[in-house]
Formats: C-alpha cells, sequence, structure tokens
C-alpha cells in the first residue's frame, strides 16, 4: 500500500499549532531542541516508510497464528519490530535512568501516529511496552524498575495489560482473577483474561504481563483490585528469561480486522507475580498507564486515517472515470470526489491537532506540575481519544467510497482501513465511556477547564478577524454557542441527563477545536494551503457543531420514552 510518512506536517503542527516550544523551553526537556525534533521525525518516518508500511498488507492476508502453544506473527513482523527496538523508538519518552531518551511524550504520539499509518497491527506491540514502562516508572518498587525498565525500554522484552476478563468489560470492577501472597514476595496469580493485544509472540524473548487482580482481602468493586507484574518467563538471577511461567494462550480471536495483531485469551494457573504499587491500588496503577495510553489510540485512529486517506487519492489520482469540469480524465477532479478528499484530509489534520495539543498538555503538566495544565490535559484526553478514533473510522469509510465498487474488493487494500481501525473506537474505554468521562468527571472543576480553553478559542478568534474575518467569526460564534450547551451541562445535577447528550457534546468540542487549529495554521501559513483547507473544514464541518450541540441538550426522556418494546425487545 501506498503510503508516506507525513513529517512535515507533523514538523508545522508541533512548531506553529500546538505550541511545542513551551515544552522546550522547560528545564525538563530543554535537550528536546527544534532540530533534534526535527531529525527524530524525519528518521521515524524513513521507518514507517521503508520497514512497517511494506508489510501492511501481508499481516492481513497472513495473519498471527497459534501453533502448539506457540504464537507465531506475520511475516517480516520479528525483523521489523527488531528495527524499532534498535532505533530506540520503544523508550523514546521514558526516562534516561534505564536508557530512555527522556524526550516529550508529544514525539511519542506523533511517531505512534506515524507508525499507525504505516503499519498499525505491528505498531500496538510497542505501544502497549511503553504504556508500561510508564506504570512501572511510576508505581513500580526499584527493584522491579531496575529489572524491567532497561529490557522493556530497549525492546528486549515486551510488555501487555490485562484488564478485560468475559463478564468483565467496561465494568473492571466485577473481575475475577485472584492474586493470593507466596509468603516471598511473590504472589500467585489465578484467572482468565480475554482480548489481550500482543498477549503473546514470537518478536522478542520476554513479554510482561501487567495484570489486575484480587488479594483476599481485597474489597468488592474497583477499590479492592491490585496490580502485579506477571513474566511469561520468570528471570534468572542474571535478569535472563528463566523458566517458564505458569501462564499460557488458550486462544487467538479471529477478528474483524488488525489480524497481524495477536489478541489472546490468557489463562493464570497461580502463575508467579509481583505487585506493582500498593495492595488495592491496582486502578491508579493503571490508569497510569491507560490514560497517556488513550491519546495514543486516538493517535492510532488519526494514522489511520492518514493512511486510508493517502490509499484514496492515490487511486483518485489513477482512476478514469467520466468527464469533468476541468477536462481531466480521472475522478480526483469530480466535484464530489474532491469534496471527500478535502473533507477526509481537513479533519486529518484537526483530529491530528487535538491529539498533540493533548500531548504538549501532558508534557508541561510533567514539567512543571501547572495545575491548569493538569486541568488541560484531562479534559482533551476523552476528546482526543474519541474523536482520533471516530476519524479514523469515518476517514476510512470515505476511503472506501472513493474508490467506489474497487473499494470492496479486499484486493486494492482499502478495506483493511476500516476493519482495521474499527476497534480503536472500542478498547481503552470506549468512546461512549470517554465522553461520559467528559460530562461527569471532567466538568466536576464548575467547567473551569473548559471555559479556559473556550476563552483561548474566543480571544484567538477575535485576534484573527483583522485577517480571516469570515473564517474566524465562524469559529468565534461555534465555541459561544459550544460556552453556552456546557454552561447547560454544568448546571444539570442529573448526570444521566448529561450522559443521554454525551457524544454529541464531545464530537461538538472536537469541531470547534478543529476549527481553532484549523484558523492557528491558516494564521501561521498565509501564502501557503493552510488557509484553503481551514475554509473547507469552517464551511463544510464546522457548521456540524450545532446540530450536535441541539443534540447534547435534549436530555434523556425521549430516550427512555421509548420502551423495549417498541425497540424490539
Amino acid at each position: 500500500m501506498p503510503y508516506t510518512a507525513p513529517v512535515e506536517d507533523f514538523k508545522f503542527t508541533l512548531d506553529h499549532v500546538v505550541g511545542l516550544d513551551q515544552v522546550r523551553a522547560t528545564e525538563r526537556f530543554a535537550e528536546a531542541t527544534q532540530d533534534v525534533c526535527d531529525a527524530i521525525l524525519t528518521e521515524a518516518g524513513r521507518l514507517c516508510d521503508q520497514v512497517m508500511a511494506p508489510l501492511n498488507r501481508g499481516c492481513d492476508l497472513h495473519p498471527a497464528r497459534l501453533e502448539n502453544g506457540v504464537v507465531r506473527t506475520s511475516p517480516g513482523f520479528a525483523e521489523a519490530y527488531r528495527a524499532i527496538a534498535d532505533g530506540g523508538w520503544v523508550g523514546i519518552s521514558a526516562g534516561a535512568d534505564h536508557g530512555g531518551m527522556g524526550l516529550p511524550f508529544a514525539l511519542s504520539v506523533a511517531i505512534n501516529d506515524m507508525m499507525s499509518g504505516a503499519c498499525l497491527a505491528l505498531q500496538l506491540c510497542p505501544l502497549l511496552t511503553q504504556g508500561q514502562i510508564e506504570a512501572l516508572e511510576t508505581h513500580a518498587s526499584d527493584a522491579l524498575k531496575d529489572l524491567y525498565l532497561p529490557k522493556l525500554i530497549s525492546g528486549e522484552w515486551t510488555g501487555t495489560m490485562n484488564l478485560t476478563e468475559p463478564q468483565a468489560g467496561s465494568d473492571v470492577g466485577a473481575l475475577a482473577s485472584k492474586a493470593e501472597d507466596n509468603g516471598d514476595g511473590t504472589f500467585a496469580i489465578s484467572g482468565q483474561k480475554i482480548f489481550i493485544s500482543w498477549g503473546d509472540h514470537d518478536v522478542a524473548e520476554n513479554v510482561c504481563h501487567l495484570v489486575l487482580a484480587r488479594l483476599p482481602d481485597g474489597a468488592p468493586g474497583t477499590k479492592g483490585l491490585s496490580l502485579f507484574l506477571v513474566p511469561k518467563f520468570i528471570p534468572d538471577d542474571a535478569g535472563k528469561p528463566g523458566v517458564a511461567n505458569t501462564l499460557g494462550v488458550v486462544s487467538l480471536e479471529h477478528k474483524l480486522g488488525l489480524h497481524g495483531s495477536p489478541t489472546a485469551v490468557m489463562q493464570y494457573d497461580r502463575a508467579t507475580g509481583w505487585l506493582v504499587g500498593a495492595s488495592h491500588g491496582g486502578i491508579a496503577a493503571m490508569f497510569t498507564m491507560m490514560n497517556n495510553a488513550r491519546v495514543s489510540v486516538g493517535a492510532q485512529g488519526v494514522g489511520c486515517a492518514e493512511g486510508a486517506y493517502q490509499h484514496a487519492l492515490a487511486y483518485a489520482l489513477e482512476r478514469k472515470q467520466g468527464r469533468t469540469p476541468t477536462g481531466h480524465d480521472t475522478i480526483v477532479d469530480h466535484a464530489d470526489v474532491r469534496r471527500m478528499l478535502a473533507c477526509m484530509k481537513a479533519d486529518v489534520f484537526a483530529a491530528r491537532a487535538i491529539e498533540l495539543a493533548c500531548a504538549v498538555a501532558i508534557d508541561m503538566q510533567n514539567a512543571t506540575g501547572s495545575a491548569d495544565w493538569t486541568a488541560r490535559a484531562a479534559f482533551l484526553t476523552p476528546i482526543a481519544k474519541a474523536f482520533g478514533t471516530d476519524t479514523g473510522i469515518s476517514v476510512g469509510r470515505d476511503g472506501v467510497q472513493v474508490h467506489g465498487g474497487m473499494g470492496v474488493i479486499e484486493e486494492t487494500g482499502a478495506a483493511q482501513f476500516c476493519r482495521d481501525v474499527r476497534v480503536t473506537a472500542i478498547y481503552e474505554g470506549t468512546n461512549g465511556i470517554q465522553a461520559m468521562d467528559l460530562v461527569a468527571r471532567k466538568l466536576m472543576d464548575g467547567g473551569d477547564a473548559a471555559y479556559r480553553l473556550l476563552e483561548e478559542i474566543q480571544d484567538e478568534a477575535e485576534h484573527a478577524r483583522a485577517h480571516l474575518p469570515e473564517l474566524a467569526g465562524a469559529v468565534w460564534e461555534a465555541s459561544e454557542s459550544l460556552r453556552e450547551t456546557t454552561e447547560w451541562l454544568v448546571a444539570e445535577p442529573d448526570l444521566n441527563e448529561r450522559f443521554a447528550g454525551a457524544v454529541p457534546y464531545l464530537r461538538a468540542f472536537a469541531r470547534v477545536l478543529g476549527g481553532h487549529y484549523h484558523l492557528r495554521a491558516a494564521l501561521a501559513d498565509p501564502a501557503g494551503g493552510r488557509k484553503a483547507l481551514a475554509a473547507v473544514y469552517i464551511r463544510r464541518l464546522l457548521p456540524e457543531h450545532a446540530s450536535l450541540l441541539q443534540e447534547a441538550r435534549a436530555g434523556a426522556a425521549d430516550l427512555y420514552a421509548l420502551s423495549l418494546d417498541e425497540l424490539g425487545a
């Protein structure tokens, strides 16, 4: 499949739209100079183009498989993963104390975006390890850090997270896995976990599982859960993979997409594990891993959208069909095809800017400890995750449409983007849960974080009126409508009334943020094509916010007035 990592777009967005210069100005990230960042993005782009992208179609046709208890990955994955690990890409944001580069999370997110566009099924492996590294850095004992972090950061070992069980999906507190104290500093972990991405494989010498389980004195629900590190092979005295632990793969799931990513049902039979963090503090430790992972999952959606867009554009430039107003004989100049491509590109930019702005806020939070940056990072995280993955799905769908009938023919590869990206709106917390989090927890401050963001949008729109009056006016008016709905939500004491409109509210907020970042881009590049792209977004996509906000305020009464009988139950 044709794919070229959009390196220059990342450089522009980081430098001119989301404010990476603020991150560089902090003491913590002073070494992340523009030259360093540009070189890293360029090299990562080369890896994506030359090593990962050529594997994308093949891994769909030749999926991971379980043979005699051993998981075999798709052809070329082992070599490509080794190139990722040897290049230091796993530990780009990890602490230097254990071999990481210590660079901004925003760079890591940008690279994950590019890798997802190249080959999402493979990108999942280092992404999961990065999340585990973060959890261990924050919560593990020094002994666990010293043993595991260098191996994970170097890519010699990989990491997973084990939450879901057959009876416990989004309701994590319902899980039944158990942990018993062995009396020697280790614990015996028993239970079954499902949907474990990269739960086993042949690309690295050890797989380290973070497993949520309940100690005998653990209270019911999430408050009684603890987190354990359970390796496939128990390290020996030299820190090398030793004897096999008592865990294994029951089966691999047969999935809609991501065929190259082995999704395992894992069984733990009194497997040896080590406590990470405090007893009964597993949710806090796991969410350290999950919060930033949600931003990176949003980036997976954006990366897939980029791949689908590039694939559709290449087809539209070659496919001859009918006469066009310009006299060209390829479909790229038909008005409706041009509409689809322009809107796809505009949405990719908007979702990418939101994703990177959230990552910058996380970096600023980590570098300064500022409560304002912490609040902004928390507020943007569910938006980045949900809108990024929704954009991946919608752009993938439109990519198939651009291909016409050939879009549903598997040989063209257009449908693979739709199938691969679909699950991103489900894992790491479904997009509905992200929206519920936004209108509940993220508005518990009385809307302060939301209002500060809206004030920034309106101030910049006012400034932009002198240069781009029509576009700036539309962004200002949309943000004012969003403010009014935010006030309605904050004043609504019944959470179910909020939840009924949570998804449209999140999407409306994303739409306004997208207009804000497009406006910034147009102002920063007045002689380039950013103004034209901003006009497409603001005139064609931003108006959606009005109907979304109307739905956000509709409440729950009409939903429950429709009986189960009337639903056909």
